[in-house]
């Protein structure tokens, strides 16, 4: 799976990117950090809009993703 690029090229200036792959799974963690701690998600066919305090974006859905979730500002995208 690949980071998105809405997620890789601005969108998230203050925000840390990861992709992790382990035994075959792969993932995509999104760190708002502590001030995104209310951020929503909405998914809308395969395009993903994240909803925080102070701003909003959409991206398209990586193929191969099963689950987006978010916790205490942690988006997280995973096969």
């Amino acid at each position: 799976m690949r980071v998105p690029k809405q997620l890789r090229d601005g969108h998230t200036d203050d925000a840390v990117v990861r992709q992790i792959e382990d035994d075959g799974a792969s993932a995509i963690t999104v760190d708002f950090g502590p001030d995104a701690a209310d951020m929503s998600i909405d998914i809308i066919d395969d395009t993903v809009i994240v909803v925080t305090s102070d701003r909003q974006f959409e991206f398209d859905l990586p193929a191969g993703a099963s689950d987006v979730t978010v916790k205490n500002g942690v988006l997280t995208i995973s096969e």
